[in-house]
């Protein structure tokens, strides 16, 4: 059976003007990931994980190099046409959970399935919200939420249009270690109920651990572990 590459990453690079100069904070990355993956990318603060992240979900564009996602080079393509392609089919997860504090847990999973132009939006975030347990919080804000909630409504926004990608930021980064685990277990299988490749940043090595690849930053440079 042929492997379906999702995202590859050719000879990488990203600088950014800082006061002392020219900061490289990627150099020449080459990575690809294949369908059904979950690969992470670990390194220490400041490494460049996240610009990664952004650049390989098409967030931001790379100094040098080019991504392709789903078989299209993004690097070409300008940021309407990048958030056409992620439509439906990209979901992402953040440490800070970025949910809309003026919108119920509920019409926070519903929101991006409307704007994907899904039906059945509200059936389909009951059905996801009741996955991660979450059933008796439909109409609570986030500020009515706990972290771990919050990162569950997080969750459920994420998986709930059956993206093919998910890109996951730090997604235990702000939880205390047994609600990180429940989020680890969640993630996963969810991931594996939906058949979903998972690119995720991350400091956790339990996190990690449950990935079939690792790969870690240093001073701007991926390398694969063993």
């Amino acid at each position: 059976m042929t492997k379906e590459t999702i995202v590859s990453a050719v000879a990488l690079g990203k600088q950014v003007h800082a006061p002392e100069g020219i900061l490289t904070l990627l150099n020449a990355v080459n990575l690809s990931i294949d369908a059904h993956e979950a690969v992470a990318i670990l390194g220490a603060s400041g490494s460049g994980k996240s610009t990664l992240l952004g650049l390989l979900a098409g967030l931001d564009q790379p100094t040098q190099g080019y991504v392709s996602l789903f078989g299209q080079n993004i690097t070409e393509l300008n940021e309407d046409q990048r958030a056409q392609l992620r439509a439906g089919r990209v979901g992402f997860v953040f440490q800070s959970f970025h949910l809309l504090p003026a919108l119920t847990a509920l019409e926070n999973v519903m929101l991006p399935m409307e704007l994907a132009g899904i039906d059945g939006v509200k059936n389909k975030a009951i059905s996801i919200l009741e996955q991660v347990g979450l059933i008796s919080r439909l109409k609570h804000l986030p500020s009515q939420l706990s972290g771990g909630e919050q990162q569950r409504v997080a969750l459920a926004r994420a998986f709930a249009a059956q993206p093919s990608v998910l890109f996951a930021d730090e997604p235990t980064g702000n939880l205390d270690q047994q609600t990180g685990q429940k989020i680890i277990d969640l993630l996963f299988s969810l991931k594996q109920e939906q058949g979903t490749t998972l690119i995720l940043v991350t400091h956790d090595a339990k996190l990690a651990q449950h990935c079939d690849r690792r790969c870690y930053l240093n001073q701007g440079q991926l390398q694969e572990a063993e």
